[in-house]
């Protein structure tokens, strides 16, 4: 048997995911992180985008976070994020949709543009669309 670690990942909603885990792998501030039985204690920023959980059976599951903080404390990694989803869940044509708007509100910025809103949108909307794209390529699609 593998050497597992408790992980939790939980949105300002609901507890997403609870359950043991042989890896934990989530987009941090400075790169792509980790997370697996014996590591050592954490605290970091996370960036919207995939979660990967490689549960103890083998199994893979991706959520989608929005941003947020991954805690590691002695067998247990904790993810706190704003929004979490299943990455099923997520609407690739709204993803896709709000990806252009963002592209576009940037491209052609009016007298009240909000800059950083615009780009926080854009990122998300990117991020989510990656979540997708990693499900497609588990699923060989």
């Amino acid at each position: 048997m593998a050497m597992t670690i408790h992980c939790d990942i939980v949105s300002s909603e609901e507890e997403i995911f609870s359950g043991l885990a042989e890896m934990v792998v989530a987009t941090g501030a400075i790169g792509e992180l980790g997370v697996g039985y014996g590591h050592a204690p954490l605290l970091t920023k996370l960036t919207p985008g995939p979660v990967r959980v490689r549960k103890a059976d083998g199994e893979e599951d991706v959520y989608y976070i929005s941003g947020g903080y991954l805690e590691v404390q002695p067998g247990v990694v904790s993810i706190l994020a704003d929004t979490a989803v299943r990455a099923g869940d997520v609407d690739e044509a709204a993803a896709q949709q709000a990806l252009q708007q963002a592209q576009s509100e940037i491209a052609n910025q009016a007298g009240d543009f909000d800059y950083s809103r615009a780009a926080t949108r854009l990122a998300e909307a990117a991020a989510q669309l990656r979540t997708i794209e990693q499900i497609k390529r588990k699923m060989g699609k």
